[in-house]
């Protein structure tokens, strides 16, 4: 399904009371962070997207495709369904070496390229420092190699145009190249996030609070250089984690940030 654009309605709060925007529309190719505390509403706003809600869920948002109501099909039937979701609890129960899981899903998308699971294998090693290989059993992986497995599942074999991420930076992969090759794919991308490089990266960035929309806001390019000076700083501690769990000792040339 061609989706050039994803629309959201607002519901309303804990308390019934309207949530505080008109509309937010997101573009083949835009990104979106939604940021709170916990228990603000961020992982059931990105629910009700995954659901394609039409008033029907507690938070009473309507989500449109393309400006209309999207069919029963679309919204029920899996193998239509546009929208991959990402949480950080994500598990893998079959039991299938990475290549077999892959495969399966190849072959309900009808998909017949050869060269598709090790293109997807590879682009999940790009995710995370615990490389994976084709013979790895899905059960075993560990969270980072799980999450990293799935999104470049959803990115090249689901072909899905919506991808939602819940909380991806807790499970230990490399978000920013997450991002980046993401962004390169014109995907509609919603991140719900803790993480400030994640949000201050994104377009635009929603504040949740009792349930409910607060605030809209539009990247800008001072947050755009922050967000660069974070990178810097997030690629660092990527190279201590990694030095960490090969069992290197700390130089003071890893540490210093200056």
């Amino acid at each position: 399904m061609m989706i050039n654009e994803i629309t959201i309605l607002p519901g309303r709060d804990k308390l019934g009371v309207k949530e505080n925007f008109d509309v937010i529309s997101l573009k083949a190719g835009e990104t979106l962070s939604i940021v709170g505390p916990t228990g603000s509403g961020k992982t059931a706003f990105i629910t009700d997207i995954e659901l394609l809600a039409q008033r029907d869920t507690t938070s009473k948002r309507q989500v449109l495709i393309n400006g209309k109501v999207p069919s029963d099909e679309i919204r029920y039937d899996p193998a239509l369904k546009p929208i991959a979701m990402i949480t950080q609890n994500t598990k893998c129960f079959a039991d299938l070496s990475a290549e077999e899981f892959l495969k399966l899903h190849a072959r309900a998308r009808k998909i017949v390229d050869k060269n598709i699971i090790d293109d997807t294998i590879d682009l999940a090693n790009n995710f995370t420092g615990e490389k994976i290989k084709k013979d790895m059993r899905v059960t075993v992986l560990s969270g980072g190699q799980t999450r990293s497995l799935l999104i470049a599942d959803a990115i090249l074999i689901g072909a899905s145009p919506i991808i939602l991420l819940d909380e991806i930076e807790n499970a230990g992969i490399f978000k920013q190249e997450v991002i980046e090759i993401i962004e390169s794919t014109g995907k509609i991308v919603i991140f719900v996030t803790h993480d400030p490089t994640i949000a201050l990266l994104t377009q635009k960035r929603i504040i949740m609070e009792n349930g409910a929309v607060k605030k809209v806001l539009n990247q800008d390019e001072m947050e755009l250089k922050v967000a660069q000076n974070l990178i810097e700083i997030d690629k660092k501690m990527g190279v201590i984690r990694e030095n960490l769990r090969a069992g290197y000792l700390i130089t003071n040339e890893l540490v210093n940030f200056a």
